[in-house]
Formats: structure tokens, C-alpha cells, sequence
């Protein structure tokens, strides 16, 4: 069974640099949005052991319209867990949390290649495909959270 709790930050740095960023340092696991206000973390533990992590903070998105907007960063799963639902606890323990706060959208920079994840998340592609150097192509994700009057 797994357990979803808030963490600090720096719990998450080495689920990010295994999964997200194998070839760069730690350090490039670091985000100035981190610490900022409003940021949280939220790790899901499998017997007592860090599986998955996920971040969020307060960041507008220019292109949509609800001033009041999340941002979902650095989602991930060590592989050898992948399949038990860590994810999708992590983003609905966040969602829960980020709408008794009064936001109404949740967004991200998706890769590409787990795209169709977050799509099963709920969550809709916005725009077109960019480059993100040095990790390769993105997509903007994004997810009505609660009444909300933006739509694609």
C-alpha cells in the first residue's frame, strides 16, 4: 500500500536525477521554484521507501486566461514501481489541496513520450510540440480543476 504525504524539496532530487535527467548532475535537479511561496512536494512511499515525486508551484501559464493556475514539474516514478499507481495518487492528493486553495488549473510541460499518461490523468494538450533543450520534445498539459471557464 502506498503512502502520499507532503515532503521538502530536497527529497526529491534523487527521483528526479534516476529518472528525469540520468545524464545530467544533481544540481540540474534543483528548480528556483522549489522554495518559492506556495510550492509544494509531494512523495509517494512504498514500504517506508521513496518512490515517486511530484512538484508543484504557483506559475501562470500566458496562454490561458484563469489568473488563479498550478503548475505540475517533475513528476516521476522510479520504474521498479511504475505500475502501482503512485502517479495518479500523487496528482489527486495535490488536486485535492490545490482546489481547497482556489485554483482552478493544473499545467505542465509533459514530455511528449508520456503524453498519453496524462492524458489518462484527465489532463488535455495545449499548443504545439516544442523543443526543451537539452531533454527533447514537450507538450503544455493542462486540467480544469473544479467550475472553470477556460476550454479548447
Amino acid at each position: 500500500m502506498l503512502e502520499i504525504r507532503k515532503i521538502e524539496p530536497e527529497m526529491t532530487y534523487s527521483v528526479r536525477h534516476i529518472v528525469l535527467r540520468p545524464h545530467q548532475t544533481v544540481e540540474d535537479c534543483k528548480y528556483d521554484t522549489d522554495h518559492q511561496d506556495n510550492a509544494f512536494h509531494v512523495g509517494a512511499f512504498y514500504q517506508g521507501e521513496l518512490v515517486s515525486v511530484a512538484s508543484f508551484c504557483v506559475e501562470k501559464h500566458l496562454d490561458f486566461p484563469i489568473k488563479k493556475q498550478y503548475r505540475l514539474r517533475a513528476m516521476a516514478t522510479l520504474k521498479d514501481f511504475r505500475k502501482l499507481g503512485a502517479g495518479r495518487s500523487l496528482v489527486n492528493y495535490a488536486e485535492d489541496f490545490i482546489k481547497e486553495q482556489g485554483f482552478n488549473i493544473l499545467w505542465c510541460k509533459g514530455r511528449t513520450t508520456v503524453q498519453g499518461y496524462y492524458s489518462r490523468l484527465g489532463f488535455k494538450a495545449h499548443g504545439e510540440v516544442f523543443d526543451y533543450p537539452p531533454i527533447g520534445p514537450h507538450i503544455i498539459m493542462y486540467k480544469k480543476l473544479g467550475s472553470c471557464c477556460y476550454s479548447t
